[in-house]
């Protein structure tokens, strides 16, 4: 057979210096995630990168592509599948590179029932999980975002207010309210005097993983839903709707509650040793968004 030429072994580099990262990003990856003892298949796009030591003008990059594809397609995504991966892409390179680094991007589907009636449906949740082989030794980031409903406890409070400045002036004439009377009138669409305000909210999470750990990843959202304790909704009817609602009128928060809830949820788990996160309100009531960041740090 032919030999080919080398390019990245039969010419000198125009500089000597290393580089951090190269290689490759999206590449489409079909495997299995774990979760609640199922399989869940996944569609991954994943990020494959290795350094370059000084005096080497290129890395073998089809290599990695190949490596990945063999090892991670169609297997179930673990840590002892992943660290065995990142040792063999640094060995690939022949001397060439030092660190390995590969990045994950999937959604999870999971299944959610509705709060009261018996349907149920899928939300997709977004998940990263960052991998590096550095040093001998492999580290792993997980990110996360969870969606949840927030209703501001300023904006509940005034409502609260203007209804009862409202009654009072309704009922003014009477000393004493006829409880029929009151009910009917709240039922009606007079009783809407005022709605708090509610938005779609964000907590974008990244926890660093101690070695050798990653969690059952339905688990993981689980908790931080159950958390927030308003995630959104897929299947709603009516019932599940009013239960929404009660749930949300339980759970007033500002961006700084739904903070530390998070921050209280994070610091009670051993396997995470560093974390960082981004809390987003997407404010009904203004043009921009209330945000919260914080680490452990």
């Amino acid at each position: 057979m032919m030999q080919l030429p080398d390019i990245a072994t039969h010419f000198e580099p125009d500089s000597q210096s290393p580089l951090k990262w190269v290689g490759m990003e999206k590449i489409a990856l079909p495997m299995q995630v774990r979760c609640d003892q199922t399989s869940v298949n996944i569609n991954t796009l994943m990020d494959v990168f290795v350094s370059l030591d000084t005096g080497a003008k290129g890395i073998h990059m089809s290599r990695l592509y190949l490596l990945a594809n063999e090892a991670l397609v169609g297997t179930e995504l673990t840590f002892a599948q992943l660290d065995k991966v990142l040792k063999e892409i640094v060995a690939s390179q022949q001397g060439l590179s030092q660190s390995a680094k590969l990045v994950l991007k999937f959604e999870l589907p999971l299944n959610r029932p509705a709060l009261k009636s018996s349907y149920s449906g899928y939300n997709a949740y977004p998940i990263e999980l960052h991998c590096e082989h550095l040093a001998g030794k492999t580290h792993c980031k997980l990110i996360s975002t969870i969606t949840y409903s927030s209703t501001c406890p300023c904006s509940a409070a005034l409502s609260r207010q203007l209804l009862s400045d409202t009654v009072e002036q309704q009922f003014a004439e009477q000393d004493n309210i006829d409880k029929a009377q009151l009910l009917a009138w709240l039922k009606g669409p007079q009783g809407s005097v005022a709605t708090p305000h509610s938005q779609r909210s964000f907590a974008y999470i990244e926890a660093d993983l101690a070695g050798g750990h990653l969690p059952d990843l339905a688990h993981w959202l689980a908790l931080f839903e159950e958390t927030l304790a308003t995630p959104v909704q897929t299947a709603v009817k009516r019932e599940d709707e009013q239960a929404f609602a009660a749930l949300n009128a339980k759970n007033l928060m500002f961006c700084e509650d739904a903070a530390r809830r998070i921050k209280a949820t994070l610091e009670s788990i051993s396997e995470i040793t560093d974390y960082q996160f981004k809390v987003e309100h997407q404010e009904s009531l203004h043009a921009h968004n209330a945000v919260v960041y914080d680490r452990k740090s």
